[in-house]
């Protein structure tokens, strides 16, 4: 594909705009081609400050333009059901940010669609696209760490509970477990050479909720209207997986304790990994060694959206599959099913 990809945009809010759009405007082979928001105004405000050639008026309307090639999904969580199969039954290639949906069975509908129109499709998990996740994950795949038998992950916000769509159970299907940990499982699950899920203990808890604390910000959604507070503030978890390693996952948005950004450690029968820091943990000559690769990659979400204009040019699988995204959603969907149960569950 030697022109240029023609790029829609489906949910024009705050990743699209922070994330997607300054990535692909980076790229030499890219035109901005269609947006389509549910909100009309903002539809028309983005393609006037990124300079898309249109502005849809209905999902339908832009899927189906016939000179589009490819669209980013960065709708609410409840709408990348819709947006992903209305995309691949248009036979768009389609990037679709994390989580893949809101439930198992959406993502089988999904992925039936994608399937079926033999379109490209790639999962938003863009950890993965971090120079130290590719460098972690070279280490494993040659051996370096031995058998990775244990991990442990987790983001901690001390007060960092978003403002808008994401409290609301209808719009999000969760709260930090579904929003940060998305992240924190796929990576550590991806540098352990994504092992088969088995089962799934866990806890959820909502003891901060709504809090009026001073002096902190606020991550706000572009719509804060009608706010309500239906999630989780805090989880933890132990996942199991089929070759006998497991994983523990912690993550907040509300919480006494200290911030943590995301990390990710792996522990294996030569050496171990930790993402942030950056250190590999290891021996040598008979000494144990903490080796600090240095590194100066790109920004993880140019890496990214590079990937997947390659993946439709070459037709090469993308880093981040289809089935990933199927087994992270059995992964999440666990964690609140074991949460609600106060049992470990099966996937």
């Amino acid at each position: 594909m030697a022109k240029k990809v023609k790029i829609g945009i489906i949910g024009a809010g705050n990743i699209a705009q922070n994330a997607h759009l300054p990535a692909y405007l980076k790229q030499d082979d890219v035109e901005l081609f269609g947006v389509y928001d549910i909100k009309e105004s903002r539809s028309k405000e983005v393609a006037e400050r990124f300079g898309f050639k249109h502005v849809a008026t209905s999902l339908e309307e832009l899927v189906t333009m016939e000179e589009l090639d490819a669209v980013s999904v960065c709708t609410w969580n409840n709408g990348h059901a819709e947006a992903v199969i209305a995309a691949a039954k248009a036979g768009k290639h389609i990037l679709c940010e994390k989580p893949m949906a809101m439930t198992v069975a959406e993502t089988e509908a999904m992925a039936e669609a994608v399937r079926a129109a033999d379109v490209t499709f790639m999962m938003g998990f863009v950890n993965r696209f971090r120079t130290e996740s590719q460098i972690i994950r070279e280490f494993a795949d040659q051996g370096k760490f031995g058998e990775i038998y244990y991990a442990k992950t987790g983001i901690i916000r001390r007060r960092g509970t978003p403002l808008g769509w994401f409290t609301d159970l209808s719009k999000s299907g969760g709260g930090p477990v579904i929003d940060l940990g998305v992240h924190a499982i796929d990576v550590t699950w991806y540098y352990m050479g994504k092992p088969a899920p088995i089962s799934v203990s866990a806890t959820t808890y909502n003891k901060i909720g709504d809090y009026k604390t001073k002096g902190v910000s606020r991550w706000e959604a572009l719509d804060t209207d009608d706010l309500v507070f239906e999630t989780e503030d805090s989880a933890a978890a132990l996942i199991r997986f089929e070759n006998g390693a497991s994983m523990t996952v912690d993550v907040t948005w509300a919480i006494n304790g200290a911030d943590r950004d995301i990390y990710s450690e792996v522990f294996g029968t030569k050496a171990g990994a930790s993402l942030n820091p950056f250190v590999i943990y290891g021996e040598e000559g008979g000494y144990l060694t903490d080796n600090k690769p240095i590194v100066t990659g790109k920004n993880m979400f140019d890496n990214q959206i590079r990937h997947f204009l390659d993946c439709i040019k070459t037709g090469q699988q993308p880093i981040a599959t289809l089935e990933d995204g199927m087994e992270i959603q059995k992964i999440l969907n666990g964690i609140y099913e074991s949460a609600r149960l106060g049992r470990e569950v099966q996937l």
